[in-house]
This record gives structure tokens, C-alpha cells and sequence, in this order.
């Protein structure tokens, strides 16, 4: 029985940022998987690694990620997107693979870490005040954003009030409020721990 390859510790980042890939294409485990894309996401958040990311293809691998069923492989993927994003280069790839709709399609998610970088992903995504990007600031993004405003929790609700202040204008957020009386959109928001009594 064959041993599995350990990552040597000398092999580098860019080889030990391969071993991980690697590892993630080819294990049956949904743990592992998952660990992996944690991992991977871990790593996007510094920028010296951007290079090998893309190298490695590891935005799309996150990018795929998003259409999984399983909840924790798509929280990793999008808050690696997330960290990825605020780079010119990786926000390029991210907007002409057609991330946008998978990007948006995390605000109905039931995790709340999940709609949390989803939110913040299009915030770096977008640019205050163009339009390069409709589709980030279509009717329905803002009002699932204007629901997000009222959330009990503050980070999601902040966020939202952020992002309907610096990224839409005063007539889409008056759109979308005339909208919102005759929308069958119904993204949920997601689900929030229950504070624990005393």
C-alpha cells in the first residue's frame, strides 16, 4: 500500500500551494476538502501569494466551489473570493469568468458567514458610483441588500447600509423599495445563532 506524498517543507510556496491543490482534486473525503478550501482561502489573504493563486488556478477552483451543495465548501470559496478580490488582477478574472452570478447567488445562502462575504465581495467588485457592472446593483441585489439593513445582526447589517449608501444610487434604492411591494424574490435572510441564555 502506497504512503501518500508528505509536502515536503522546502518545496516552497508555490509547491506547497500545488500540494494543496492537488490534494483537493483528488480526495474522496469531504473533510478533507474541506480543510483544504479553508485552507486555500487562509491563503488568499496575503497579497504575496496572489501570484501563485492564479498560477494554480485557485480563483476558478474557488469559483466552482460556489455551486457546490455542500454549505461549508461554498463559506470557504467565497471568503477565499472574498480575500482574493481587492487585487485588480484577481477582481478582473473574477468579473470575465462570470463569477458575478454565482457571487450573488451566496446572498441566499443559510450561512450567515457566507452571505457576510458575499456582501463584501461585491462590494470590492463594484465601484463606487459606475455602472461598469450592472448586474451588481440590479433591482434585486439592492433589495436583498435593503432586507440586510434590517438584520438584528450589525455586521451584516452595517454592511448593507455601506453598501446602499456608497454603491447605489438614490433612484435604484427608490426602485427597489417600489419593487420590493410586488417581488417574489424572497431571499431568506440567513439564519443567526440564538443567543444563549444566561
Amino acid at each position: 500500500m502506497a504512503q501518500k506524498p508528505k509536502v515536503d517543507p522546502h518545496v516552497g510556496r508555490l509547491g506547497y500551494l500545488q500540494a494543496l491543490v492537488t490534494e483537493f482534486q483528488e480526495t474522496e473525503s469531504q473533510d478533507a476538502k474541506e480543510q483544504v478550501l479553508a485552507n486555500l482561502a487562509n491563503f488568499a489573504y496575503d497579497p504575496s501569494n496572489y501570484q501563485y493563486l492564479r498560477q494554480l488556478q485557485v480563483l476558478d477552483l474557488f469559483l466552482d466551489s460556489l455551486s457546490e451543495e455542500n454549505e461549508t465548501l461554498v463559506e470557504f470559496a467565497i471568503g477565499g473570493l472574498c480575500n482574493l478580490c481587492s487585487d485588480r488582477a484577481n477582481k478582473e478574472h473574477i468579473l470575465q469568468t462570470g463569477g458575478i452570478p454565482l457571487i450573488i447567488n451566496c446572498l441566499s445562502s443559510p450561512n450567515e458567514e457566507t452571505v457576510l462575504s458575499a456582501v463584501t465581495t461585491i462590494m470590492y467588485l463594484s465601484s463606487p458610483g459606475s455602472g461598469s457592472h450592472p448586474e451588481l446593483t440590479a433591482v434585486p441585489v439592492v433589495q436583498c441588500m435593503l432586507r440586510f439593513s434590517l438584520s438584528a445582526n450589525a455586521r451584516l447589517r452595517n454592511l448593507a447600509q455601506i453598501f446602499l449608501e456608497d454603491f447605489c444610487s438614490p433612484s435604484q434604492v427608490a426602485e427597489a423599495r417600489s419593487w420590493g411591494a410586488h417581488s417574489a424574490l424572497g431571499i431568506p435572510l440567513p439564519r443567526t445563532e440564538a443567543p444563549q441564555e444566561p
